[in-house]
């Protein structure tokens, strides 16, 4: 695990619920710069960017200007894994999205404590750490 932040894209058009991931990013051990797109427009724009590379995006599917699947039909990551958090629960979506090169589907808890173990497991899965170590995981 390292000191340094590690940049998180999140693509979210909820502001609620980008609040909620906010808050939980800053009660996990591993060190966050959490940056955030409301559409998949300008998600397109961030990642096209030579000088952004964030080490795990945070996808929901039901953005506008560009959806989360058209999105990941338009932009190919290299390295960096993609997680889909959604509420969405079309199998053939899920199934549609990971074909498209998403790593995960986490389907977006309405409790608010699962909601917060699912964003802090999400990270620690996908940039390292244990998931035991956040205090907003339970």
């Amino acid at each position: 695990m390292t000191d340094k932040a590690v940049d998180v894209l999140l693509i979210e058009d909820n502001a609620g619920d980008a609040v909620l991931i906010r808050q939980v990013l800053t009660e996990c051990p591993i060190p966050v710069t959490l940056h955030i797109a409301r559409d998949g427009e300008q998600a397109l724009q961030m990642l096209t960017s030579a000088h952004f590379k964030p080490g795990l995006i945070i996808l929901d599917l039901n953005i506008p200007r560009i959806t989360g699947p058209a999105l990941l039909e338009r932009w190919k990551p290299e390295e960096t894994p993609i997680v889909v958090f959604s509420s969405s629960m079309n199998e053939a979506e899920k199934a549609r999205v990971m074909a498209l090169g998403a790593r995960e589907f986490v389907a977006k808890p309405t409790d608010i404590d699962a909601f917060s173990d699912a964003v802090c497991a999400m990270v620690t899965r996908w940039i390292g750490g244990k998931a035991s170590e956040c205090q907003s995981c339970h």
